[in-house]
């Protein structure tokens, strides 16, 4: 029994069937009550993906120049004496902050993956750069943890209970299809599903209605909602008193925004606006969805803050069933403990997309976890700092990536069916053990145990770098959090997943915030609606066109971009543009184009839909560079700049232009 350690909130626990030491079938755990026996169309490829043919099995050495993807295998003590000897040099010539361990949430684990900041005592021993994952969803939980004191919201399970339900930025069937079968739970009920989302996606297909959204302007659309709210006399004055500090600063804010200016600045019709600001008015308890896609623009904080006073406002956070689901990871209590009293001085953090501009003064890049060259912001920039021969790169993978072509030593690593792990989803209330199902093919080792091995081989005697795999688990479990209370390392290896102690319905703030004062924070005057950078320039902009970048359905961020059959399904680049904006540059769907804006370009194939609005395009994220048109993927055009709050990235908030490639 295991558990899937993708960047997905449905963290699904797994069944493998091994014959002869072989992993045979994979199938979702039918006993689990959030995965109930279904996995993804993406992972039910898994274990074909752990054994397909460009599976990287032996530490690599680079022979060609940087980007050729040349390299010769070595041997684990080779690759670990020249790791060991350009370290000590960095360390010794620029110091240790001149390393930048660059973790991705390749794997969510608390032991391998990003989740328990894997490797951080060794980095620390060496006084290396510490490292802001911001690239999911920083911007978001900055802006929740303002308005509720942490980003853990209501348990999804409570959407069966809604009656009212709101998918706010989310493609549900295919960002965390689990969730569903609780939307339907609660429909079979009489609930109302509205999906408000700039595409018309195939979530936004099966809701009663569909809300085409201008991007970026979602905090305008909460205050309107709002407005009628309070136009119907449906505030819980109750609550607001009990619960909440700043409401009537926040009312005056909500009161500027009547239902015709935020239908000028959303672009949804007036009528739509107030009829589901009617509905939500008198509709108890309400539920929102808002996942990451929601706050990857220049004011994504500030619109998940607003979002949250949604149920302040209406009193849906007292309800089972009611509030906002972002992400529940703020109700996992680990102990992650880093060590940095092995630090021997304070150092710099430095921010995964700002990759670009912040390698500048870094000598050693390893990556693992992580593919920026395919998922990370201005990856023109990146090639370039990657191709610097001063710079030091080791690539932990599984597969030849971009970024793998640019290292200069590549480490083997183990898949999930192949080593420990400890995980909680981030949308849901359980722990997940994963189990090794079967043992690592060539020479591939975890990511603790390659931590543990260069840490001998560098003479480091800390006892803490050798703890094992089990010791870690019991330590991150050891927090003494009364959500923790009778869980235990020998009972989830032996039930495989716990329900973290938490009450079944959970409303967590039914009684109050974990805020200083007690009660949920409005946003203060002028700060409830930052616009996007794309509605405030689009005017004055040569680009006039917004680009989103969605989550594909075949690919999981760059995960299985190399699978065949899932490329082949996902049919190459592709982006959608609306009729009208189509007929205005004379493109056609199946056209060849570039899609390009002051940042760089990529190629994608049209598809002329009105699945989009005028003035939006939108290309699916996942591609790998290197098996794309062009050799660049939608990132080429994704600025280098952060969100109003948390530095989040700006994945969705980019103005490009579209023109057919020159000869096709």
């Amino acid at each position: 029994m295991g558990a899937c350690p993708l960047d997905c909130p449905d963290t699904c626990s797994w069944v493998v069937t091994v014959e002869d030491g072989q992993a045979v079938k994979m199938r979702g755990n039918p006993d689990h009550p959030y995965t109930r026996g279904a996995l993804c169309v993406k992972v039910n490829r898994f274990l074909e993906h752990t054994q397909a043919a460009d599976r990287i099995l032996y530490p690599l050495r680079r022979t060609g120049p940087k980007g050729s993807g040349q390299f010769e295998r070595i041997t684990w003590d080779e690759a670990l004496d020249e790791i060991s000897a350009r370290l000590r040099g960095i360390v010794d010539e620029h110091g240790g902050e001149a390393i930048w361990p660059y973790n991705g949430t390749g794997s969510l684990g608390y032991l391998q993956g990003c989740e328990g900041v894997a490797g951080r005592r060794f980095w620390n021993m060496l006084g290396a750069s510490k490292h802001w994952l911001n690239i999911c969803s920083a911007a978001g939980s900055s802006g929740l943890t303002l308005a509720n004191g942490t980003a853990g919201g209501m348990d999804p399970e409570n959407f069966a209970l809604s009656r009212l339900i709101l998918l706010w930025g989310t493609n549900t069937l295919t960002s965390g299809h689990h969730l569903w079968k609780f939307i339907q739970d609660a429909r079979a009920n009489g609930a109302y599903v509205v999906a408000i989302d700039p595409i018309r996606t195939r979530t936004a297909d099966q809701a009663d209605e569909h809300l085409a959204i201008r991007p970026g302007t979602d905090a305008a659309l909460a205050l309107g909602l709002l407005n009628v709210v309070l136009a119907e006399n449906a505030q819980d004055e109750e609550f607001l008193a009990e619960h909440t500090q700043g409401w009537e600063s926040f009312r005056e804010e909500i009161l500027r925004y009547p239902v015709e200016r935020v239908a000028e600045i959303t672009g949804i019709p007036a009528e739509d606006v107030h009829r589901l600001g009617t509905r939500l008015a008198h509709t108890r308890p309400t539920a929102i969805r808002a996942t990451m896609g929601i706050q990857r623009h220049e004011g994504g904080g500030a619109a998940m803050r607003t979002i949250a006073a949604i149920p302040g406002v209406t009193g849906d956070w007292r309800h089972p069933g009611g509030g906002v689901a972002y992400s529940t990871s703020g109700h996992v209590h680990f102990d992650i403990d880093t060590r940095d009293d092995l630090l021997e001085r304070p150092v710099r953090t430095l921010t995964m997309t700002r990759l670009a501009s912040e390698l500048d003064s870094v000598k050693c890049l390893w990556v693992y976890g992580a593919n920026p060259l395919g998922s990370t912001s201005d990856t023109n920039r990146i090639r370039r700092q990657l191709e610097r021969e001063d710079l030091f790169t080791v690539v932990m993978e599984h597969f030849p990536t971009d970024t793998v072509d640019y290292a200069d030593i590549v480490l083997p690593a183990t898949m999930q069916t192949e080593h420990l792990d400890l995980h909680a989803g981030y949308g849901h209330l359980y722990l997940l053990w994963n189990e090794p199902a079967v043992a690592p093919p060539g020479e591939c080792l975890s990511t603790t145990e390659t931590f543990r091995r260069l840490a001998a081989h560098m003479g480091m005697t800390e006892p803490s770098l050798f703890d094992s795999d089990l010791e870690l688990a019991e330590q991150l479990l050891g927090s003494g959090h009364p959500s923790l209370e009778g869980v235990t390392l020998d009972r989830l290896r032996k039930e495989g997943w716990v329900r973290m102690n938490y009450p079944k319905p959970f409303a967590p703030f039914a009684e109050g915030f974990p805020t200083a004062s007690g009660r949920l924070r409005f946003p203060p005057r002028g700060k409830a609606y930052v616009p996007s950078m794309s509605a405030r320039t689009a005017g004055s902009s040569p680009y006039r066109l917004t680009l989103i970048s969605p989550a594909a359905h075949t690919f999981l961020n760059t995960v299985f971009g190399n699978n065949p059959e899932l490329r082949r399904r996902a049919k190459g680049p592709v982006v959608l543009v609306n009729p009208a904006d189509a007929e205005e540059r004379g493109l056609v769907s199946g056209q060849r184009v570039r899609v390009h804006n002051g940042s760089g370009e990529f190629q994608a194939d049209v598809e002329v839909s009105d699945r989009v609005a005028r003035g939006v395009v939108a290309s699916p994220k996942g591609h790998w560079p290197k098996h794309s048109p062009g050799g660049s993927n939608v990132n080429a055009v994704v600025e280098e700049r952060d969100a109003d709050l948390g530095r989040g990235p700006v994945y969705h908030d980019n103005l490009v232009e579209v023109s057919p490639c020159a000869g096709l």
